[in-house]
């Protein structure tokens, strides 16, 4: 089925990004009025700490604060989607978990696990912030590539960067024009983003499937489609010399 004409292309939503960013994240930084912590999953010891959202009360986000030890704390959540490919400016997103820290005996868990009554969440992305509720985010579906992204975008450049050269015939001829090179920035169910870089900037484009991933094995059959496209193209020699 064809895309109709200036029809926009099927993307994440704001909401949908978040809880893909979360879910892949290895680390975050809690903020609370006493500093920052930096919380990893990668140092050795397991997953240092989960943190379980609540629906938050009254309180508005700005206002009263408990400072008994056993009163809410405010506090913020932040995450920093890093592109796992080499590519220009790496970072593709900024995520703000905004809330209070619930740190009384009622509200803790055996395992280490705290609470948080959530306030709302920002998404910030090319340059423009987003702000979700938690009943957007709840209902958000979790992107079925996002655990495996990194290991699939590194492979594809690591393996098989003849695809990514093939890839570059669905590429408008305009944004290849002066590109010193091209990379995988990000898949999600509904396409794959090649980063083209320049001289002194960068633009991607994004590259739709012929129909959403919905699991993980059918990634490879939606990249084979794009590919069978992509080899009915005229070849073009856009790449320039590094040199």
């Amino acid at each position: 089925m064809r895309r109709l004409f200036n029809a926009p292309l099927a993307q994440p939503t704001s909401a949908e990004r978040i809880r893909s960013i979360l879910t892949a994240a290895d680390s975050m930084t809690v903020v609370t009025d006493e500093g920052r912590t930096e919380v990893s999953r990668l140092n050795g010891s397991g997953v240092a700490e989960h943190i379980h959202l609540h629906p938050a009360l009254s309180r508005q986000w700005e206002g009263d604060t408990d400072s008994t030890s056993d009163g809410p704390v405010r506090a913020s959540l932040e995450f920093t989607d890093i592109a796992p490919t080499p590519v220009r400016d790496r970072v593709r997103a900024r995520v703000l978990l905004a809330g209070w820290m619930l740190d009384s005996a009622e509200h803790s868990a055996p395992n280490g696990s705290r609470c948080m009554e959530f306030a709302h969440a920002v998404l910030e992305r090319d340059g423009e912030r987003v702000t979700v509720n938690l009943d957007e985010l709840m209902e958000a579906d979790t992107d079925p590539l996002a655990t495996c992204e990194a290991s699939m975008l590194t492979h594809l450049l690591d393996d098989h960067g003849d695809v990514v050269e093939l890839l570059l015939r669905l590429v408008k001829p305009r944004l290849t024009l002066g590109a010193r090179r091209a990379l995988p920035v990000a898949i999600d169910r509904y396409g794959i983003t090649l980063r083209l870089e320049y001289a002194d900037t960068y633009a991607d484009a994004r590259l739709p499937f012929p129909a959403p991933v919905k699991e993980v094995d059918q990634a490879g059959v939606r990249i084979h489609s794009l590919l069978n496209m992509a080899r009915h193209r005229t070849s073009r020699n856009w790449l320039l010399s590094d040199s």
